[in-house]
């Protein structure tokens, strides 16, 4: 996963991730609504749209307006999700690469799962979509809010403190 600063005038956070797909699910929150769209995935019809999709990386932009998917190779626009339509976002317990959010649809009632892969840094863009939503909501009360891309910076740091820890505990571990 690849983290970049696009300008420092729109505060967007860049992640470079593989895509798996969107499913359409029943509920606007929960674990097992992730869970149950990733398996949705693996047995959905081979030629479905949503299917076709499939493990392309993609850039995932953050920003307090939204949450917009885009090829990498094209740029073009996949979705485009406001930030106020996301619901749910949480990695997958079962497989700790494979991360998602939820989203309402804009033009009807119903909701989406939009399902990634990352292999070592699921957790940071769960961490910062929380985030940023927490910095949306802070902006519409106060008009200031937080700098994304330093709130974003303190969790990747933090996550990466306690790997950090992890490590030399097993290293003391393995010396003695």
């Amino acid at each position: 996963m690849k983290m970049s600063q696009t300008s420092d005038e729109d505060n967007e956070i860049c992640f470079t991730v593989k895509f798996l797909g969107r499913v359409e699910v029943e509920r606007p929150h929960g674990l097992q609504v992730l869970e149950e769209a990733a398996q949705n995935l693996k047995t959905s019809d081979p030629k479905s749209l949503e299917k076709a999709a499939k493990q392309k990386k993609v850039h995932v932009f953050l920003s307090v307006s939204g949450i917009d998917i885009l090829e990498t190779k094209t740029k073009f626009l996949l979705y485009s999700c406001p930030l106020s339509s996301v619901s749910f976002c949480a990695v997958l317990p079962s497989s700790v690469q494979t991360f998602g959010f939820v989203s309402k649809h804009p033009a009807s009632d119903t909701f989406h799962c939009y399902l990634f892969s990352s292999r070592r840094m699921s957790h940071v863009l769960v961490s910062a979509v929380g985030d940023t939503f927490r910095a949306s909501r802070k902006e519409e009360h106060s008009r200031g809010g937080r700098d994304l891309i330093v709130e974003a910076l303190r969790h990747k740091n933090k996550i990466l403190q306690r790997e950090n820890e992890d490590l030399k505990r097993r290293m003391k571990g393995q010396r003695e």
